[in-house]
């Protein structure tokens, strides 16, 4: 599918990848440096929407800025019932990643918690334990953020092993956490939505957010500088992508001091094809604490990309963890009321 996209499409991908300004007509503006009059654009992105390479159009946030907990999880389960215990797991609202992995942890998923959580993170992985029948859970939540943010290169003009700067770590979050205004919250819920492929679907927003468009814009551009929004841009659908293989690279990094961890880590998240980069908690049966994840039109490719990271950085204890099934995969759908219920029928009040 990937194969036969044109060039247009594929630079197309790689600008809304990286940032839709928030203007009367975005799209309009999107295409002007391809030569593509607005109606291309709108036409072409349809196109990538129905063939599923662009998953969604929005805001993306960041969940701890925003005052939320959230955790990577990682369950032990019987392979027999793993089907069920994902099923139990998917039920909450604030799981967007669930996935099967080759590894004993066989099961693994992302959760998040609301502010306004009357469990928290804590309780709700401990009921999601006992719900599902799980032999084993370990939160992995980040102790060190060294890098977040996916864009893949449909131009074939960079290699996988070549390194950039972060555009995104723990020095862009908002020192003060949480804290948002009734309004900030609806311009959350606003922005977090598929954007419309209309030509002017900013200034809709704002009608319906009842603000000017400079007012939205403002709102952006303060939420950008306060690390809660890392940037308005399209996710892609990284296997319709071309970009079929993930590893999970886990790292046990046994240096002398916290600084030398940071290092690696840092150096680690250099890497252009490693998209997430963490410092986690260790365990008595989870050595790993660095994690890197890292997308590739292969396993081979991914492999690669880990045997290169272990021979820049020296640490020769690692594995790959490739997922194997996908139970879910979804965004978080920020001050939701789903999350309420759920927690609702758990602990009534």
């Amino acid at each position: 599918m990937i194969s036969e996209l044109d060039t247009l499409d594929r630079q197309l991908l790689m600008a809304i990848q990286a940032d839709v300004a928030i203007v009367e007509r975005p799209f309009a503006q999107l295409g002007q440096p391809l030569g593509l009059s607005e109606d291309e654009v709108l036409s072409r992105l349809d196109q990538l929407k129905e063939q599923r390479i662009i998953r969604q159009i929005s805001a993306i946030f960041d969940t701890t800025s925003l005052g939320y907990e959230s955790s990577l999880v990682a369950m032990k389960c019987d392979p027999d019932d793993e089907d069920a215990v994902a099923a139990i797991i998917n039920q909450h609202p604030g799981v967007s990643h669930n996935y099967r992995r080759n590894h004993a942890f066989n099961l693994w998923y992302t959760i998040a918690v609301a502010p306004t959580s009357r469990l928290g993170l804590a309780k709700t992985v401990e009921i999601l334990h006992r719900e599902s029948g799980a032999e084993v859970t370990r939160p992995l939540p980040t102790l060190k953020l060294y890098k977040i943010g996916v864009q893949f290169d449909l131009t074939g003009e960079s290699a996988s092993t070549d390194h950039a700067s972060p555009s995104y770590t723990a020095r862009n979050r908002a020192e003060t956490r949480g804290g948002l205004t009734p309004q900030e919250i609806e311009f959350i819920r606003v922005l977090q939505r598929d954007l419309p492929l209309t030509p002017t679907p900013f200034l809709d927003w704002a009608d319906e957010l009842n603000i000017s468009l400079s007012e939205l814009q403002a709102t952006r551009d303060r939420f950008a500088q306060q690390g809660k929004l890392r940037r308005f841009a399209a996710v892609l659908n990284h296997r319709n992508a071309g970009f079929s293989a993930n590893a999970m690279g886990v790292w046990a990094v046994r240096a002398g001091s916290d600084a030398e961890v940071d290092r690696i880590g840092e150096s680690m998240a250099g890497f252009r094809a490693v998209s997430h980069c963490y410092r986690r908690p260790v365990y008595p049966d989870w050595p790993f604490n660095i994690f890197t994840m890292v997308h590739g039109q292969t396993p081979g490719e991914c492999d690669q990309v880990l045997k290169d990271i272990s021979a820049t950085t020296g640490v020769r204890e690692y594995r790959a963890l490739y997922s194997t099934k996908e139970y879910k995969k979804s965004r978080v759908r920020y001050f939701s009321n789903e999350e309420q219920q759920w927690e609702s029928q758990r602990s009534p009040q």
